[in-house]
């Protein structure tokens, strides 16, 4: 087996935050890591919620060898702008996001999201579906997370996914604590994220007031809700290449496959990484670049 991460080196938030630099969209600064070079093709990767684009520090090395690798924190999110006593939608976050790329004049794309990022994603596909975006993604590696097969836990009777998945994130956020706690719970085997790492994040999550967004965490759950048809039926209508790259042991998706599979809307070829959570860029970084490379 190849080896493709010689150097698993920690580096800072202060470091992570030198790599970038924040670009204006509309009224609002996108902190953005491009590794830039002569790459043809493009890498372009989209955080989870409460999250940064720091979960991938471990692989852009690998990743920007062969590949322009552009990395963002999504509005409210890391080094970049918070919103104003305001919700930022899901659709909002897409606005800002394709406007990004178009101000980088991304062409090739190959999208890569995890978690809220999903959501995003498949909002990306339901407007280039409809031919309201001119960004052109050749391929789509959806990792763990949230993706809108199954209508069930998007009913108003059913919840319990709702309420116990958004408290959890209100309460992670209520200290260091707490949030180390809840972090490492992800994770399959939670020595492999350090409390050095985990303090890293919590300072980016802190950045600028960032955790007041806990107000708002209830407005995304009710999104998937409102915009399940839209983006069921994007994925359903997309001719684009899509996989799946999965940590097998992720508690908080952990039924996601068993649901695909019932509903029979997907032949997405699947990647399981073996002994791997919520969280595999981070835990199995080797595993997870193997599936993106197919190295």
């Amino acid at each position: 087996m190849e080896t493709l991460i010689k150097d698993n080196s920690f580096i800072s938030s202060l470091d992570w935050q030198k790599k970038g630099s924040l670009v204006p969209v509309y009224n609002k600064n996108v902190f953005t890591i491009d590794t830039g070079g002569n790459h043809e093709n493009c890498i372009v990767i989209l955080h989870g919620y409460l999250s940064s684009s720091y979960d991938y520090y471990k692989v852009l090395p690998e990743l920007s060898k062969n590949y322009r690798v552009i990395l963002q924190d999504l509005i409210g999110f890391g080094f970049s702008d918070k919103p104003e006593n305001k919700y930022f939608t899901i659709i909002d976050q897409t606005d800002y996001v394709l406007e990004l790329w178009s101000l980088l004049g991304l062409n090739n794309v190959t999208l890569i999201s995890n978690g809220f990022g999903n959501l995003l994603t498949t909002e990306i596909l339901a407007r280039q579906n409809h031919k309201a975006t001119s960004i052109q993604i050749e391929k789509i590696f959806f990792c763990n997370g949230d993706i809108p097969i199954n209508h069930y836990n998007y009913l108003d009777v059913h919840n319990t996914f709702k309420d116990v998945d958004s408290e959890k994130m209100i309460s992670m956020l209520t200290s260091f604590g707490i949030y180390k706690k809840i972090i490492k719970d992800y994770f399959y085997d939670e020595t492999k994220i350090t409390d050095e790492e985990l303090k890293e994040k919590w300072i980016q999550l802190e950045n600028n007031n960032g955790r007041d967004i806990i107000n708002f965490i209830y407005h995304c759950f009710r999104e998937r809700k409102i915009f399940w048809n839209r983006w069921a039926n994007a994925l359903k209508e997309t001719e684009n290449s899509i996989e799946l790259i999965w940590g097998k042991e992720d508690k908080i998706t952990h039924d996601w496959l068993g649901i695909s599979k019932e509903e029979k809307i997907t032949t997405y070829k699947v990647s399981l990484i073996e002994k791997s959570g919520h969280l595999p860029m981070l835990e199995t970084p080797q595993e997870w670049l193997q599936c993106v490379l197919k190295r």
